[in-house]
């Protein structure tokens, strides 16, 4: 009789114990395989998208800087006291108007307002993303390589117009024919595309284009001067400094190999920036794999996980003689 008690109370202590164990191990963040089309259409954690986001931001200096240094006009920063400067141009072309009754649109105002137009075409893109959901893997490659298509396709029409990459003169701009202003067109699109599937993720990293507010948030976040890490800082300050090092860049490739190869080097910094949307973290728990195999754990999960051998009996009357 007592040896039937103590195989009821080992089986109740055994119950009790495993029963969670075994739910960990469960539950536990392993790795789980799925389809391509399945990895393709989840949504990325935007908590882990800072690599691709801070090379947006890169690509936002680089381009700007090649437009800038040919002819004075910016491709991304359409607003803030860059916007004003193109409204402004537009506004002093329709006073002219007023005065000598021709509306006479300089080289200036036409490159300024077909950047402003095309930006926002570029912009207006995003819309499908909206669609087909603005945080998936499949839109967040494919809007990306759309955006290399469109600088690739930019140098090639800077490169076929045959005019130079650095204006000598402010008002006398590099780029005076048709090709350049498609060339230009499709720089300035390019970035109103990464600016709205930027601003989609909602991130520290605003929309990697226009970064006036990013400045005004980082000097007055209240954890400024704060001496450990701080996300919120600390992304801000990487995004800056992306953009710096992008103009920086692309002001050396430009008196190295010229705006076309630059941009050329930019579609294939694009192509990076596509990969780099399969490696980020996704939704939800753990992440997801490709490859066949079932998952490994860890040796020391393993050891804290696993079922003890034999459950020792303590306090049981031995029914040995």
């Amino acid at each position: 009789m007592s040896s039937d008690n103590q195989l009821h109370r080992e089986s109740e202590f055994q119950s009790s114990i495993s029963a969670p164990l075994l739910r960990k191990v469960h539950e536990s963040a392993f790795p789980s395989r799925t389809s391509w089309r399945d990895f393709l259409w989840s949504e990325v954690d935007s908590d882990y998208a800072t690599a691709p986001l801070a090379i947006f931001c890169f690509m936002t200096g680089f381009i700007d800087a090649i437009s800038f240094t040919a002819i004075f006009v910016w491709c991304g920063f359409q607003t803030g006291n860059f916007a004003q400067a193109k409204y402004i141009q537009l506004a002093l072309a329709f006073a002219r108007l007023a005065n000598t009754r021709e509306l006479v649109f300089s080289i200036a105002d036409q490159q300024a307002v077909t950047s402003l137009i095309a930006f926002n075409l570029g912009a207006f893109l995003g819309r499908i993303g909206d669609r087909i959901g603005a945080q998936t893997r499949v839109w967040l490659v494919s809007g990306t390589v759309a955006q290399a298509v469109f600088t690739l396709v930019a140098g090639i029409c800077i490169q076929e117009s045959g005019q130079g990459s650095v204006a000598v003169v402010r008002g006398e701009p590099s780029w005076t024919n048709g090709l350049t202003s498609v060339g230009l067109a499709l720089m300035a699109a390019s970035l109103g595309l990464q600016g709205i599937m930027s601003k989609r993720l909602n991130t520290h990293f605003s929309t990697t284009v226009v970064l006036t507010a990013v400045w005004v948030e980082l000097v007055t976040d209240p954890q400024l001067f704060r001496r450990r890490r701080i996300a919120s800082r600390d992304h801000r300050v990487l995004a800056l400094l992306s953009l710096f090092a992008g103009a920086f860049g692309a002001r050396v490739l430009l008196g190295q190999i010229g705006a076309a190869a630059a941009l050329g080097f930019g579609a294939g910094v694009r192509l990076v920036i596509a990969a780099a949307w399969c490696f980020v973290r996704g939704k939800g728990e753990g992440y997801t794999r490709l490859w066949d195999g079932e998952p490994m754990q860890d040796a020391e999960e393993t050891d804290a996980t696993a079922l003890p051998a034999e459950i020792p009996s303590y306090g049981a009357v031995s029914t040995v003689a």
